[in-house]
């Protein structure tokens, strides 16, 4: 039964607490490292099995705070998404610095620590850029740029803000995944689509100011400098030993993020109203997941219906909603990101809750042929 809380228990520290859980997974990180051996599997293990064995017994958040409630009482919720970046930044080259000047480990478990690295920038780190990048504040859009560099994803700023936002739920957004599209199909698309429709995204931007792709206020300039800077320190620290590493971690954490949206928006429309028109986004168009532990982790990216509802509310402030008006996945994202993986049993179970939501809100649809198509053109 979702309930409301007053913004005198949101601003207590105590309620903002929870969500500094990830913060747990550095010194796990660091005592893998130093162990080597089956050790290194801690940051994996605990990300993906432990959180999902916890929200078996914590059960579902169906709290809603209070949306009025003033910026001046998120500080310590805000403090989390901020202190993360130079953790971050101080884990990854740290690791690479340690791993590259010891011999205790070998060439396997060093790949696997960057693996289970990035198991961590993907699931926080890229998490938390989300939640930075959405705020007007220029310091915060600068630490998400920093965050999705050292993952060399930078465009996923351009592609979530200027494409994903305004068109998912239609053929034009890379990111919604069609129905009956495994994830494997999902990811080759969706790594290249969305590339190209982030730089036309700006392009356009640009143009409409009269101004050329190439002009200096391209971030993508940004976009290409900072990524630079982080070969560069990975080159300094490691070497190409360093920087293959780094890379495994950058391609990880692609992958998590990946399989998110793969889970975020599958099968879900928006219904077209002729002339290349669709009716505004609604709580409808995403999946949501109301598991504690995982909520916490994720800092309310489960709560994915209202942030594409209100994009601009800070994660604390997110609504969660009854199965009435908004679809709810049978598991938090733990678990049903493993299940993406095995496309046969991500089917069995989500393919008839699709179909489903289908006659849930769109009745009067009987032809939904229009909607499947995963080779989308994307917009110029």
């Amino acid at each position: 039964m979702i309930t409301q809380i007053s913004r005198e228990i949101v601003a207590q520290p105590s309620h903002a607490l929870p969500f500094w859980l990830s913060l747990a997974l550095v010194p796990l990180a660091i005592f893998g490292t130093a162990m080597g051996g089956l050790w290194i599997l801690l940051v994996p293990i605990c990300t993906w099995f432990l959180f999902a064995i916890i929200d078996a017994f914590a059960g579902l958040n169906e709290e809603n705070a209070d949306t009025e409630t003033p910026e001046s009482a998120l500080t310590w919720y805000r403090a989390i998404t901020l202190i993360w970046v130079p953790v971050q930044v101080v884990l990854v080259f740290g690791l690479l610095a340690y791993v590259t000047r010891v011999d205790h480990l070998s060439t396997l478990e060093k790949i696997g620590i960057f693996f289970g690295t990035g198991v961590l920038t993907g699931t926080i780190g890229i998490n938390y850029s989300h939640e930075l990048m959405h705020q007007k504040n220029r310091v915060e859009r600068w630490l998400a740029d920093i965050l999705l560099a050292m993952v060399f994803y930078s465009h996923f700023r351009s592609e979530h803000l200027l494409v994903h936002h305004r068109y998912v739920g239609t053929p034009k957004d890379p990111v919604t995944a069609r129905y009956n599209e495994g994830f494997h199909q999902f990811y080759p698309r969706v790594l290249r689509q969305s590339l190209i429709s982030a730089f036309r995204a700006e392009k356009a931007m640009l143009a409409r100011k009269g101004k050329p792709w190439y002009h200096r206020s391209n971030p993508f300039w940004r976009y290409w400098a900072l990524q630079a800077l982080m070969i560069a320190l990975a080159l300094l620290i490691g070497g190409w030993a360093g920087l293959g590493l780094f890379l495994i971690q950058a391609g990880v954490a692609i992958w998590q993020l990946e399989l998110v949206n793969y889970v975020e928006h599958y099968g879900l429309t928006r219904k077209h109203l002729g002339d290349g028109k669709y009716e505004h986004v609604q709580p409808r168009h995403s999946w949501n997941a109301a598991q504690k532990a995982s909520n916490w982790l994720l800092i309310n990216l489960q709560r994915h219906s209202d942030h594409h509802y209100k994009p601009d509310r800070r994660f604390p402030l997110l609504q969660t909603y009854a199965e009435d008006e908004a679809p709810l996945l049978p598991y938090g994202y733990p678990v049903m990101t493993v299940m993406a993986m095995i496309p046969p049993l991500w089917r069995r179970f989500m393919n008839p809750r699709v179909r489903a939501w289908r006659k849930q809100f769109y009745p009067e649809i009987t032809d939904w042929a229009p909607y499947k198509d995963a080779t989308n053109p994307l917009p110029r």
